[in-house]
């Protein structure tokens, strides 16, 4: 402390604490061998309250207010000094200003995973995050338990024992409160509430209140997103067996697209097309599959005009029989039709991409087809 700080303290003696900043708590006045006059103006603002120490002894505690510092109004002081008259010889006092508002800027979450039982899913992995306020409502309490004689105290220095304290709670808050872990989102006021409550009960013992307790988000491990988002899925579709056949149909035609050999996409190309048969015959309420409805034959300039896209993945067989035509087919299709005498060598047969109809056995590509084509009948 320079002398003229010196010589402006002998000639005014005000006592008083203006905060430029916004992560202060609790702010000691400086003054040269925290020497006091007796007369002195302690000017207390709103949101503050003064504490004087003596000797390593909180003495008295001023709320809002301008005062006059004299024997009447420093009561413990006066005692602890033995003054029994009133006189203006300075005195030796340290001054602590604690900031009593809310400090709401203040940040939690959890570092670790929180365990919980769900009633639905088990033992279950979540985390969380949000905000609370802290206001110290106890100043001379908050002085003996975490202050003790730092000039400045901040919030920064308690945040983290905050942090700590919430976090300790916060699993015991989520599995009294009875919620499903579906309808946690909804609840995440009323468990704020709660752990407020809780958390203000706890701190009393140092002075410090929690008005407001904030839970921004509770997620839950990447494997369990994907559990719900499946269970949604399933629930969209509305049927399980109709989706687990969907699915397996699926599978199948995935397979069959396999370059990997030639058996398994037959295998594959057959096992999808009884699938999709049975997916059909279930989804529109059983009975056999009606064949195609015979079409007159496109011609070759306008070839499968008005037909849906075929599927990804397979081509679409057009057949002619008898001047019509018949289809869409994919090669199980084919063979069928094949297999029972419909398709030969010699049948007209059409897909994308050709220029005209051909005869079945100039195509190379229905040559595994044909193959299984029974030989004419013997002669009787």
């Amino acid at each position: 402390m320079g002398l003229m700080d010196k010589l402006r303290g002998e000639l005014i003696d005000i006592v008083e604490w203006l905060d430029d900043s916004r992560d202060t708590i609790v702010w000691r006045f400086p003054r040269y061998q925290n020497e006091i006059k007796m007369g002195a103006k302690l000017v207390v603002r709103e949101s503050q309250t003064a504490v004087f120490v003596n000797e390593g002894k909180i003495a008295d505690v001023f709320p809002p207010g301008t005062y006059t510092l004299e024997t009447r109004n420093l009561p413990i002081l006066s005692t602890l000094k033995g003054w029994k008259y009133g006189f203006n010889s300075p005195f030796k006092a340290e001054v602590y200003f604690v900031n009593t508002r809310q400090f709401t800027d203040m940040k939690w979450g959890t570092q670790n995973p929180v365990i919980l039982r769900d009633a639905e899913f088990g033992v279950v992995r979540v985390r969380a995050f949000g905000a609370f306020a802290a206001r110290v409502v106890d100043p001379a309490q908050l002085l003996r338990e975490l202050v003790g004689t730092d000039p400045q105290f901040r919030t920064e220095e308690v945040q983290e024992y905050l942090r700590q304290l919430i976090v300790g709670r916060l699993g015991g808050a989520l599995a009294t409160a009875g919620v499903p872990l579906l309808d946690l989102a909804a609840h995440q006021d009323a468990i704020g509430r709660r752990l407020a409550a809780v958390l203000t009960e706890e701190l009393a013992e140092v002075g410090i209140a929690i008005p407001k307790f904030v839970i921004e988000n509770v997620s839950v491990p990447p494997e369990v997103e994907q559990a719900l988002d499946k269970r949604t899925s399933m629930g969209a579709v509305g049927d399980l067996d109709r989706y687990t056949r969907f699915q397996a149909a699926n599978a199948m035609e995935a397979a069959a697209n396999n370059p990997g050999g030639e058996a398994g996409a037959g295998i594959g190309l057959g096992l999808g097309m009884a699938m999709g048969q049975q997916m059909a015959r279930t989804m529109g309420g059983g009975g056999a599959t009606q064949p195609a409805p015979a079409r007159a034959l496109p011609s070759a300039a306008h070839p499968g005009a008005a037909e849906p896209p075929p599927l990804p993945g397979q081509a679409q067989w057009y057949v002619g029989v008898g001047g019509q035509r018949q289809g869409p087919y994919d090669l199980g299709g084919l063979a069928e039709q094949a297999g029972a005498g419909a398709l030969g060598p010699d049948t007209l047969v059409w897909r994308a991409g050709m220029a005209q109809w051909q005869p079945a056995g100039q195509v190379p590509e229905l040559a595994s087809v044909l193959a299984s084509v029974p030989p004419p009948l013997p002669p009787q």
